[in-house]
């Protein structure tokens, strides 16, 4: 089936994902803004999300019991869904985040089904214990297509090891609004706001404050960047379970008045951050494709990320940003150092990072190539009249 001959038609789309994330919130967003019908089955919810969305709650059982509440929930979810799907008729579900989310949309037996692997969950989850590689298994085996929103040859041997039918494999990425997210969003309330003087550079980080993302290895480098740069501010936005420790941590080092921990910061709020600093740092030990830094590259900040197979693709080492070896807080501190006293070498950077995003992981592009998937699974005797 042509995707074009049903392509200027509404679908009714159903989504069970982890609706606190803001990837979420930005993919539904976007197909509902489309004009699709669209469903999202979710436990938790962060604000923001396009009105026009049918938001279907899970229930939570027991939640002071730990870990026997996420057992008992989990069961109760199958039945709560399959439940909720035979109310909603989709024509199609989706799955986002495959060990939990895909497994769950896996078990309720729903035709066409895609499962969305956002990069952890492929890369990491599996290898932890034999049950979440398990749900990984189960839910590849029962997608009729997986989506891998990061490049497929990063994770080629986890896919090879969980017997994907490589058939079945869809790459794209969720993509950045360039409209959005523009250098062009600088906005000097914020550093007025966060007390930061306009002769003062700030590094950002917004990642979430959990040990995969691993902000603790930024924090670390703090010291030795203020040895050199005693001006030089650093912003880290996001919550986590971390977020206490870390402040310890900033105040042991005694780095506290240099270094201020936003907490979240909405979607409208985030290009202006952005836009306002001068270094992006990324300090994670795993990740997909880095939504995080493609922002970040767009509002052409200079990017210093670790050395991972998911960031090579994007950075090219001296070229349009540094990549340093896991953990290594001291080669961290010694880029961000370098850039900061090379002006001409930051803005370089800043610039050939946007021109990348813009060629390679544009929204609307992106997007339009998940929509033809989405149709040429979808009957066309079963989608909405628009």
């Amino acid at each position: 089936m042509l995707a074009g001959q049903i392509g200027n038609r509404s679908m009714r789309i159903c989504y069970i994902a982890r609706g606190s994330s803001i990837h979420t919130q930005r993919l539904v967003n976007y197909f509902a803004r489309k004009g699709h019908q669209v469903h999202l089955i979710c436990w938790k919810l962060r604000p923001g999300y396009d009105k026009s969305i049918h938001i279907h709650l899970l229930t939570r059982l027991a939640p002071k019991i730990w870990p026997v509440s996420r057992y008992l929930s989990a069961l109760f979810w199958i039945f709560q869904t399959r439940r909720l799907l035979s109310e909603i008729k989709p024509d199609i579900m989706d799955g986002h985040f495959i060990t939990i989310y895909g497994f769950l949309a896996a078990l309720s037996g729903f035709h066409p089904l895609v499962v969305s692997a956002l990069g952890s969950d492929i890369l990491v989850q599996p290898k932890r214990n034999p049950l979440l590689k398990f749900t990984t298994k189960y839910a590849l085996k029962k997608a009729d297509i997986i989506i891998c929103l990061f490049p497929i040859d990063i994770a080629q041997e986890q896919i090879t090891e969980l017997g994907i039918d490589s058939n079945k494999i869809r790459t794209l990425l969720l993509g950045v609004d360039m409209a959005e997210f523009n250098p062009s969003q600088r906005d000097e309330t914020i550093r007025q706001t966060l007390g930061i003087q306009r002769s003062q550079p700030i590094v950002i980080s917004t990642r979430i404050l959990a040990p995969i993302y691993n902000v603790e290895t930024l924090v670390k480098a703090i010291p030795f960047v203020l040895a050199e740069i005693p001006q030089a501010k650093f912003v880290i936005a996001g919550r986590g379970e971390q977020q206490n420790y870390l402040r310890e941590l900033a105040r042991g080092l005694g780095v506290s008045d240099n270094t201020q921990f936003i907490g979240w910061v909405t979607r409208n709020e985030l290009p202006k951050y952005l836009s306002s600093a001068d270094i992006y740092v990324s300090s994670s030990l795993s990740d997909g494709a880095s939504n995080s830094l493609l922002e970040a590259m767009a509002c052409e900040l200079a990017p210093v990320v670790t050395d991972i197979s998911a960031n090579q693709p994007w950075i090219n080492d001296g070229e349009n940003g540094f990549l340093f070896p896991v953990r290594d807080y001291r080669t961290l501190a010694s880029k961000i150092i370098y850039l900061l006293k090379n002006e001409e070498v930051r803005k370089n950077f800043s610039m050939k990072s946007r021109e990348i995003v813009q060629k390679n992981a544009e929204q609307q592009t992106e997007m339009k190539k998940l929509e033809r998937v989405y149709y040429e699974l979808v009957k066309p005797n079963s989608i909405l009249k628009s």
